[in-house]
């Protein structure tokens, strides 16, 4: 008997076509600044495949416009990529970097909308979610890129990296705010580990490497696995030309990280880098999950716990710890925030891996330790909540977090606005069908995008 694998069911069972619809069902009020379109990516293979790994699945974009306080339409689209009509990645010709599923985020940069995936190239989308196509940078971006690209608040600079298997491991890139690659250089010292996030202070770009690493005996699709001789790392690069010569590498315990939640230098110069963490037996049940194999969590994110790091540079050391015992992933913040310290932080939290434990939308005060949920009820899961500041916004958690909610009783799912303060509810946006459970998503103004009227 053939078993449908985990994330095929439940909330991750596929959408099988593509729809659009207008003029949604809305309870309560929603703020009239939230004028843009909230997008959230995620893995979702047509009718009739069955991918080997939950990473495989071609990418669907969601999509939900508002405007003056109305949702005026939610739509979703494949991500029309040569992967999506079955073009392998691997050729006689080496990688083709345009077959991507393309489903691990979505993004805005100087104008574009690109759905991103951390093997391939980056795919351009319309403002109404349909597909432009493979997006290289006006030919300067030769490799791959990752789906967690860092624009800075200040610079209005994005930075990413591409990273292989093989040599070169790791090459870093900054593009203006124009959307020009201006800056590219290999990172020495980089090793074929997994990595598939990273950070920027204003001084900095970080980068991490856990015990993740290129394993050519994986054959989910996904080469790599936990390898305890992988040693795992924190790399430091100052910003800037001829950065890249000026790396240092340190020594961090076992461990993988997904997803940073920020990093900042202190009062004392010293780098503070926190993210969810997965040791090796969490990081097997995930695995597990992610390719169908027995001997899993009850959800693809177990045992997942935030962990700080402080880097002395002078010192040469790195203190870190586990700041909390709440299982979460998907984290974030108000983005205007990003490379400098920041008090507030948000994330997911997911049961254990029995199953205990409920959904929730999580806020941290990281000045006072407190930590808040907001619980989504039986049989439901929000998406990775997205940070909108108010208007006139004056403090830090001054705005509203947006997720996508999976409702298996009603098979429904609907938009949730919530105080980001209070994380009391604002207002309940109806969406026309239940929404795979995704990855990532962003919210882009419609300042943001040219020709944005429909």
């Amino acid at each position: 008997m053939t078993t449908t694998p985990p994330y095929l069911t439940g909330h991750y069972t596929p959408v099988a076509d593509e729809i659009s619809a207008t003029d949604l069902t809305v309870e309560g009020s929603l703020p009239p600044e939230l004028t843009g379109r909230l997008l959230r990516n995620g893995h979702n293979p047509k009718p009739g495949v069955t991918p080997t790994h939950w990473f495989k699945g071609s990418g669907m974009v969601h999509g939900i416009r508002l405007r003056d306080g109305r949702a005026e339409w939610y739509r979703n689209r494949w991500v029309h990529t040569p992967a999506l009509e079955g073009a392998p990645y691997m050729t006689e010709r080496g990688p083709d970097l345009t077959a991507s599923t393309a489903g691990t985020h979505v993004i805005e940069h100087a104008g574009r909308l690109l759905a991103l995936c951390e093997a391939n190239l980056p795919f351009e989308l319309t403002p109404d979610l349909d597909t432009v196509g493979a997006y290289d940078f006006d030919g300067k971006l030769r490799g791959a890129m990752t789906a967690h690209p860092k624009e800075d608040p200040v610079t209005g600079e994005l930075h990413f990296f591409g990273s292989s298997p093989f040599p070169p491991f790791l090459n870093h890139y900054v593009a203006d705010a124009k959307g020009s690659i201006t800056h590219s250089a290999e990172v020495p010292g980089a090793t074929a580990s997994l990595k598939h996030d990273f950070a920027i202070t204003r001084r900095h770009v970080v980068f991490i490497e856990g015990n993740v690493t290129f394993d050519p005996t994986e054959h989910s699709g996904i080469p790599y696995s936990w390898s305890d001789h992988q040693p795992s790392r924190i790399g430091v690069m100052p910003r800037g030309e001829g950065g890249a010569r000026h790396t240092r590498w340190f020594s961090i315990e076992p461990g993988n990280m997904l997803h940073v939640s920020n990093a900042y230098e202190d009062g004392e110069g010293r780098i503070v880098l926190e993210g969810p963490t997965v040791d090796r037996e969490a990081f097997q049940l995930s695995w597990n999950w992610w390719v169908g194999a027995p001997g899993r969590g009850s959800e693809p994110n177990t045992r997942s716990y935030t962990r700080r790091w402080v880097i002395d540079l002078s010192a040469g050391t790195v203190d870190e710890q586990i700041i909390d015992d709440l299982a979460v992933e998907f984290p974030t913040l108000n983005e205007d925030y990003l490379g400098a310290e920041n008090r507030y932080q948000y994330a997911i939290s997911f049961p254990d891996e029995k199953g205990f434990g409920g959904y929730g939308i999580v806020k941290y005060d990281r000045t006072t330790g407190a930590r808040r949920i907001h619980q989504v009820g039986d049989a439901r899961l929000p998406s990775e909540a997205v940070f909108v500041p108010a208007a006139g916004a004056t403090g830090e958690d001054d705005g509203y977090l947006l997720s996508v909610v999976s409702d298996l009783k009603q098979d429904a799912s609907q938009l949730l606005v919530l105080d980001a303060s209070g994380l009391d509810r604002i207002a309940t946006v109806h969406l026309p069908r239940r929404v795979t459970a995704g990855i990532h998503g962003s919210w882009t103004p419609d300042s943001e995008l040219d020709g944005s009227a429909s």
